[in-house]
C-alpha cells in the first residue's frame, strides 16, 4: 500500500473535497436508494474456505455465508443457539446438540446431522490442513445419533470449546462437500448464513444478496439491506475519494493521523478490538540474575512508564490504557485487579528499596510493535535512571530469545486469534508453557482448571485468582488495547465488535 506523507494527504483530500462537491452538489445516496451496501477491503480477501482462511477480510465474508452450531453475542457475552438449537455436556469429554429442523442451505439441501458429522469429521483431518490446530485439535471424532442429533467426542479437556463452536466452525453441506472438497467450498460457497453469495471475482469482487430462506430465529436474523457488493482496493486514498463521493460505504483499517483528516467529511468511528499491547517480564530468564527478578523492580518500571501519555501519543482513538493482562472484553478478564498509577516518584522509592536507587541497564526486545513506542517507554525508564537497550526483532525471533530465557523484557502484542475468552491469553504466557517465563505454580495450576471446566462459573472464579495474581506480582505491564477507524457514510448505521468480525447483517440506513 502506497503510503502519503501527511502534507500529501491533506492537499489530496483537501482535492478531492473540493472536487467531490463541485461535481456533486450533494452527497450521493445511490447505495440507500438501491439498498446495497459498498465495501472496500485493501487486502484480497483468501478462498472462502473458512477452515483455511487466515486473514479478517475472507472471515467476514465466510460468516455472512455460513453458519456454526452456535453464536456468541458479543454484545452481551452469551452464547446462544444458532444451527443448534440446544446442546449440553453429556460427560467431561462428551458435548451432545439437538439441531434446528426445517433449516436450508443456498442450494436447497436440508440441513441435518449428516452435514455436522462430514463437516467436522473433515476437518479434523490432518490432510485436509486446517489452517489453526488449534481450532479443531481438540476434536476426536463426530457421532450422527440420529437426523437432527449429533455428539462431539473430544481428544481432551478443552474450555474455548464452546467459543470454537460459536461461528468459528461452519456447517458445509455433506453432499456437495463430500464431492467437491475444501476448493469447491472456495469456488462455490454454500452456507446457511443471511446473505448467500452470487457471484465473485476471487480476490477482487464479491456479490452478496440476502438470503429469503434464512432460518427463523437465527442469531444472524433480521438483516434489512438487500445486497452487499464487497471491492479489494488496495490504494486507502482510493477508497477515501469512493467514500466521499458515495461510492463507497465502509472501509476500515484507517490510520489514525488520516482518520482524523477525514474527520467531519464522512463518519468516523473508533473502536476497541481484542489485540492487546504488552511488556512480559522474565524473573526466570538469565538465570534469574536480572533486576527483573525483584517485584518491587518490577512494579517500578510500570509505575515509571507513562502509559496514558503513550496510548494518547500512539493508538489514540478507543485504545485504553489496561490493568490486566488480557482483553476486557474477553469471558474472565476481571478488572478488580492492582492498577499502577503513573509516578516517578513511586518508582525510585521502589528502586532504591530493592537496592537499585542508581538504576540498571536493562536490554528490551520489541516485535510486531511501533519504534516510537519502544522509545517512548525507554525514555519514562531513564527519568528513574533505568537505560532501556532496545533490540528490535522480528516476531519469530523475539519470541526465540524469550522462549531461550535471554529476555528480561519483551515487548509485543497478541491478538487471541480475535475470540473473546481468557483461554486464548493467559494459559499461554502463565500456564507452564515454553512462553511462561514466571512459572508461578498458583497461576499454572489455576488456569489449568479454568481451561478444562465445563462450568462457566468455575472458569470465571479461577481466571480471577489468575489475574489478581498476575497484576499484584507485576508479571506483566499491560500497555493499551489496540483499535480500529472505520469510514462509514453518513447514512450508515454500523456497530463495531472488539472481534473485528464486521456483523453487516446488523447494519441498516439511516
Amino acid at each position: 500500500m502506497k503510503k502519503l506523507s501527511s502534507k500529501q494527504l491533506l492537499s489530496g483530500l483537501a482535492a478531492l473535497a473540493t472536487g467531490t462537491a463541485l461535481m456533486m452538489g450533494s452527497p450521493v445516496l445511490a447505495d440507500k436508494a438501491s439498498n446495497t451496501l459498498n465495501v472496500a477491503f485493501a487486502a484480497e480477501p483468501e478462498p472462502l474456505d473458512t477452515y483455511k482462511i487466515a486473514g479478517r477480510q475472507g472471515l467476514i465474508l465466510a460468516r455472512h455465508i455460513y453458519d456454526g452450531l452456535l453464536y456468541k453475542n458479543l454484545d452481551t457475552g452469551e452464547i446462544v443457539p444458532a444451527l443448534a438449537e440446544s446442546w449440553e455436556f453429556t460427560g467431561p469429554l462428551t458435548m451432545e446438540f439437538t439441531l434446528r429442523q426445517g433449516v436450508k442451505f443456498h442450494n436447497g439441501a436440508d440441513f441435518t446431522a449428516d452435514d455436522v458429522v462430514t463437516t467436522l469429521n473433515t476437518v479434523i483431518t490432518p490432510e485436509y490442513g486446517t489452517r489453526y490446530s488449534i481450532s479443531v485439535d481438540w476434536i476426536e471424532s463426530v457421532e450422527k445419533l440420529d437426523d437432527y442429533k449429533v455428539r462431539i467426542n473430544m481428544s481432551k479437556p478443552f474450555a474455548g470449546a464452546v467459543e470454537m463452536l460459536a461461528d468459528a466452525l461452519p456447517m458445509y453441506p455433506h453432499a456437495f462437500f463430500s464431492e467437491n472438497g475444501s476448493a469447491g467450498m472456495a469456488a462455490t460457497p454454500i452456507g446457511t448464513g443471511p446473505y448467500k453469495l452470487v457471484s465473485q471475482e476471487a480476490g477482487i469482487r464479491y456479490d452478496m444478496e440476502l438470503f429469503e430462506g434464512h432460518y427463523e430465529g437465527s442469531p444472524k436474523g433480521g438483516a434489512t439491506i438487500d445486497k452487499i457488493v464487497v471491492r479489494t482496493m488496495p490504494e486507502m486514498n482510493t477508497q477515501f475519494a469512493e467514500l466521499m463521493s458515495g461510492d463507497l460505504d465502509w472501509i476500515w483499517r484507517i490510520p489514525p493521523d488520516q482518520a482524523s483528516r477525514l474527520e467531519g467529511r464522512v463518519q468516523i468511528v473508533s473502536a476497541p478490538i481484542m489485540r492487546i499491547g504488552y511488556v512480559g517480564f522474565a524473573p526466570e530468564a538469565l538465570a534469574g540474575d536480572s533486576p527483573v527478578a525483584d517485584k518491587r523492580v518490577r512494579q517500578a518500571l510500570i509505575h515509571a512508564t507513562n502509559r496514558g501519555a503513550i496510548v494518547d501519543a500512539f493508538a489514540g482513538g478507543a485504545s485504553k490504557v489496561l490493568n490486566t493482562p488480557c482483553n476486557p472484553a474477553q469471558f474472565g478478564c476481571e478488572q478488580d485487579v492492582a492498577k499502577y498509577e503513573y509516578s516517578p516518584e513511586k518508582a525510585r522509592a521502589l528502586l532504591a528499596e530493592a537496592g537499585y536507587a542508581d538504576g540498571f541497564e536493562l536490554e528490551m526486545v520489541f516485535a510486531a510493535m511501533p519504534r516510537p513506542t519502544a522509545e517512548a517507554v525507554a525514555a519514562d525508564l531513564a527519568k528513574v535512571g533505568v537505560t532501556l537497550v532496545l533490540n528490535e526483532q522480528q516476531y519469530s525471533a523475539g519470541i526465540g530469545k524469550w522462549r531461550a530465557k535471554e529476555l528480561p523484557a519483551f515487548f509485543s502484542n497478541w491478538g487471541s486469534y480475535g475470540i473473546g475468552d481468557t483461554a486464548f491469553i493467559l494459559s499461554n504466557f502463565f500456564g507452564g508453557g515454553a512462553d511462561d517465563l514466571v512459572q508461578d505454580t498458583d497461576l499454572a495450576k489455576w488456569l489449568g482448571e479454568a481451561d478444562t471446566a465445563s462450568d462457566r462459573d468455575v472458569r470465571a472464579e479461577n481466571y480471577s485468582m489468575a489475574v489478581k495474581k498476575i497484576a499484584d506480582e507485576a508479571y506483566w505491564m499491560p500497555m493499551y488495547n489496540f483499535n480500529v477507524n472505520y469510514g462509514l457514510s453518513s447514512e450508515l448505521n454500523f456497530t463495531p465488535h472488539p472481534d473485528e468480525f464486521a456483523r453487516w447483517w446488523m447494519a441498516s440506513w439511516k
